[in-house]
């Protein structure tokens, strides 16, 4: 299967994307990896989540001038809608991604 390029992926039809930014030396980052786990399987089928590794895609965290990790940026039809830096609560998580549902 061809790889997409990251505007496939947010332009996700009839489904809001979630991107997270992380690093795989990044400490936040770990611990945001099971609440992303708990908001994807919460979710399923009604969000899409993707990790974007900072070190090896530079370019789009410039593009979407990412300075800290871990980010999440909410994507809604393309668009960047919702946008956090830091360990996120699953709760304050669920409230963001609920309004693009």
């Amino acid at each position: 299967m061809p790889r997409k390029s990251f505007s496939e992926l947010i332009n996700s039809p009839g489904m809001p994307v979630l991107v997270d930014f992380y690093a795989d030396w990044c400490g936040p980052c770990k611990t945001m990896a099971p609440i992303l786990q708990q908001v994807a399987a919460q979710h399923e089928g009604k969000l899409r989540i993707i990790k974007i590794d900072v070190d090896k895609n530079q370019a789009v965290a410039q593009q979407f001038r990412v300075q800290s990790i871990p980010t999440l940026i909410l994507f809604h039809k393309g668009q960047p809608v919702w946008r956090q830096a830091g360990v996120v609560p699953a709760s304050q998580l669920t409230q963001a991604v609920g309004a693009y549902l």
